[in-house]
């Protein structure tokens, strides 16, 4: 029972489940230390970005650790799954949790103004360009399933932890790139953000069907079509919210200025 016990815990597999599930539980405690002092000390923090918070924390964790994570090591099927979970949903979910936020309203004055400094650096500003943030993202993806990396991520354990932890912090950046939810010194024009949403979901799809009609090395070529189908509509889906929000942003951003203009027009009239 005790050498059962042990070889479990020492499992490769399961140790790489809990290093990935770490960062997600741990966030799931600072974010709500941080709600329960915000409500002590300020304004009390909306309890709907508390829910978004975690629920995007476990779809994440349902993709790293559990037994979706497990049969996504012999499932490609069970692998898109936590890939739309991991990289694409979760992602989305959490940043509607706004955590920039909370953690600026929660930090003492002078380290909330090293942190807004921090987040002016170049390095930042780079990453977070939309551009930058679809290659890392989509990018990412297609050099996972058009190369033999998927194969190797199975492999060597500690490729599978840096690759899942790509997934997530390149789906989160994108996601935050895209849509306006926390403070971000570096915004870019609706314009910009839009057309390169729209690019970065057209290569999404493109990447759905090269994945259904040529399986990434060691997938079968019935579980690589189930799973193109579920990265094509499901990527669909979690992009279609995207694509709403930031819509729903831009006009909210240029509403005011019409009216203002249309209440001059009225005056002069």
């Amino acid at each position: 029972m005790n050498a059962h016990l042990h070889n479990f815990l020492f499992d490769p597999i399961v140790v790489a489940q809990w290093i990935l599930a770490f960062p997600f539980l741990l966030g799931i405690f600072v974010y709500a230390l941080a709600v329960l002092f915000s409500n002590r000390k300020y304004r009390r923090w909306p309890l709907l970005r508390t829910f978004f918070w975690l629920l995007g924390s476990v779809c994440s964790l349902v993709a790293v650790i559990g037994p979706l994570a497990s049969k996504a090591y012999v499932d490609f099927f069970a692998h898109m799954i936590g890939h739309l979970l991991l990289g694409m949903l979760g992602p989305l979910l959490m940043a509607l949790g706004a955590p920039l936020t909370l953690i600026l309203r929660t930090l003492p004055i002078h380290l909330a103004r090293r942190l807004t400094a921090l987040l002016r650096k170049k390095l930042l500003r780079m990453i977070s360009d939309p551009v930058v943030a679809a290659l890392l993202n989509i990018g990412g993806l297609w050099i996972l399933y058009m190369t033999n990396l998927y194969a190797m991520m199975h492999e060597y354990t500690i490729l599978h932890v840096l690759i899942h932890l790509h997934v997530f912090l390149a789906g989160y950046v994108f996601t935050t790139a895209m849509i306006e939810i926390d403070p971000n010194p570096h915004r870019a024009s609706y314009t910009y953000r839009m057309t390169v949403l729209v690019s970065a979901l057209a290569a999404h799809c493109i990447l759905s069907k090269y994945i259904y009609a040529d399986p990434p090395q060691g997938v079968l070529r019935s579980e690589a079509e189930r799973g193109g189908m579920l990265m094509f509509y499901g990527g669909d889906v979690v992009d279609a919210l995207i694509i709403l929000i930031l819509c729903l942003q831009w006009y909210r951003a240029s509403r005011p200025i019409k009216v203002v203009t249309a209440s001059k027009s009225s005056n002069e009239m």
